[in-house]
């Protein structure tokens, strides 16, 4: 017998508040389990919620830019087969069957056609709001997030717009009237083929202004994104390089905000055009009544920003650059690739997306210089290798354990941030003056490959954790990554991050500092070398080690230093007791 499944989302750690950024299905759309509904992002990472049954969408009960937390019911699905609830642990969304012979008035109807009342949403302690104009009429079609009407204080203007795709069926105001939060608008039929059911009234019916990134494809370094439909991250080995955290994103303006002035005037369809494109609309200067932005606006910004012509994004606040605005660069090439030969076009990953704007903002605002030492891992190799044959049978705690030299270039790299504790500090401008910010916690990420991108899992308070828990908790987090179960809350905080190429080959690399740490460390392919040892050349394995470091922070001899004695503690990690 088939019945109504809430789904509500997972476990997401401390985090509370995260905004929805997208929805991807609509009411009526036919779902499989771990089929992804929504994205939520948080200032650090996105993920998706997915469905954990199959069935029908019968009601959505969130909209772009609601704030979520854990357990809050994302949407119901019909299902045919009884819906198991997914561990909250896992990443899934957990399920709560709701018996199928509630009330149909308990919940939005799918298939049935219904009339949705629109209402004027949360809009702060404005009164008696006047309606300025009507931007459709009795019988109009509109789609969701479509607007229906304009209000305006004294400050600033604001759109309402509809919270389901149907037909208009009744206006309940004309121009002139004053409204408040809560008064009825309009009246929008949804039929069989709707695509959204009615937002609450106490949720604001507005969307928000998109992130301030580049309209072309964006990336991130990482402290960042990793779940379901971003792509699954895989598990750690050599051939890993870093991913830079995800871009921050700016806070969501709400309709109070909007009637106070304090956000761009703009309809929700121009800001989800906006989003799309990833143009921040509060940059956009609006040529409509009033300078309100439209479509056409937000086109030319991108097409001026491709030309060269137009702002790029804006200075990183405080660092006291000009930012990528300030450089005067050529146009981006605009060539017709078809001409030469045959091509295919392909979408950029999601991470890749993410991961684009802050790759580019680091390699230009952060002043890098990388460093080069090579170290003797001869006798530590040799050690890994004979404690793993000792290990097979379980290890010092009676569990099977394998340690991998992840694990004691963990534990090296924390050893050598405790000696030269500028490696363990953040620059901070938050203030009137740039200072740094001296961290006494070690959280140590490392880069894993994904085959739509790289994301970072982080090992929390790596000081405290001997190499067999090192090496434990990393493979935890790369099983993690590669089922695309990492929450937001294991890819942030880290101090220092730890990329590798080694797997795939190369001898030596300049990989890009993750802000705000201050340096990362790239590891190639060990080789076997001939090494003089005062008498003969005698073959030892040489792991390359290249350290980026940010120079405002570290110069030239402390890097050097740095690197000299991490490659001294991988030569003979007995040192690191010292």
């Amino acid at each position: 017998m088939a019945q109504i499944v809430e789904v509500k989302v997972p476990d997401i750690g401390d985090f509370k508040d995260v905004p929805v950024i997208e929805l991807l299905v609509k009411v009526g759309d036919r779902v499989t389990a771990e089929d992804s509904l929504i994205t939520v992002e948080s200032d650090k990472a996105t993920m998706d919620v997915p469905s954990p049954v199959s069935g029908v969408v019968t009601a959505l009960q969130l909209k772009v830019g609601d704030k979520v937390s854990e357990g809050t019911v994302v949407a119901l699905i019909d299902s045919a087969e009884t819906a198991a609830a997914a561990p909250a642990s896992g990443g899934a969304a957990v399920a709560a069957p709701v018996a199928a012979s509630a009330p149909a008035a308990s919940r939005p109807a799918a298939a049935a056609a219904a009339v949705v009342e629109v209402r004027v949403p949360d809009i702060g302690d404005f009164k008696d709001v006047p309606i300025i104009e009507l931007l459709v009429k009795v019988g109009d079609e509109v789609k969701a997030e479509d607007s229906l009407m304009t209000l305006e204080s004294d400050k600033a203007t604001m759109d309402i717009p509809s919270p389901v795709s149907g037909v208009v069926s009744e206006l309940k105001v004309q121009v002139g009237d004053k409204v408040k939060e809560g008064v009825l608008l309009a009246l929008v039929k949804v039929g069989a083929g709707g695509t959204a059911a009615a937002a609450p009234a106490s949720r604001p019916a507005e969307p928000v202004a998109a992130t301030p990134r580049a309209p072309a494809p964006a990336a991130a370094p990482a402290d960042a994104p990793a779940a379901r439909g971003a792509g699954s991250a895989a598990d750690f080995r050599p051939g890993d390089t870093e991913l830079i955290p995800a871009q921050p994103r700016v806070s969501m303006p709400t309709a109070a905000d909007r009637l106070s002035g304090h956000a761009a005037h703009a309809s929700p369809s121009v800001r989800r055009f906006a989003r799309e494109l990833g143009v921040d609309i509060a940059k956009v200067p609006g040529t409509g009544p009033k300078g309100r932005i439209l479509q056409g606006d937000v086109q030319a910004w991108v097409k001026g920003f491709i030309g060269g012509a137009g702002p790029l994004a804006a200075p990183a606040a405080g660092f006291g650059g000009a930012g990528l605005g300030g450089l005067e660069l050529l146009p981006w090439p605009k060539i017709d690739f078809a001409k030469f030969g045959a091509i295919e076009v392909l979408p950029l990953s999601r991470i890749k997306k993410i991961s684009g704007a802050n790759l580019s903002r680091n390699w230009v605002m952060i002043p890098a210089v990388t460093y080069h030492e090579d170290a003797d891992i001869t006798d530590l190799e040799a050690f890994r290798v004979q404690i793993n044959k000792e290990s097979e049978k379980g290890g010092p705690d009676g569990k099977a354990s394998k340690l991998t030299m992840l694990a004691f270039l963990i534990k090296a790299c924390v050893k050598a941030m405790q000696k030269y504790p500028e490696f363990n500090s953040s620059l901070d401008a938050s203030g009137t003056e740039m200072s740094l910010v001296m961290k006494k916690y070690f959280n140590i990420g490392f880069a894993a490959d994904t085959p739509n991108g790289l994301v970072v899992p982080v090992i929390k308070n790596a000081e405290s954790k001997g190499v067999f828990d090192l090496a434990r908790e990393s493979g935890e987090l790369a099983k993690q990554a590669r089922e695309g179960k990492l929450k937001p809350a294991d890819m942030q905080g880290a101090c220092f991050t730890i990329s590798s190429v080694g797997g795939i080959g190369g001898t030596g690399f300049a990989p890009i500092v993750n802000a705000p740490e201050v340096a990362i460390l790239g590891v190639s392919k060990s080789a076997m070398k001939p090494v003089w040892d005062g008498k003969a050349f005698v073959p030892r394995l040489i792991l390359p080690l290249s350290l980026t470091a940010d120079h405002r922070v570290i110069d030239g001899a402390l890097a050097t230093r740095f690197n000299v004695y991490l490659a001294q503690l991988l030569a003979d990690m007995r040192r690191s007791m010292l």
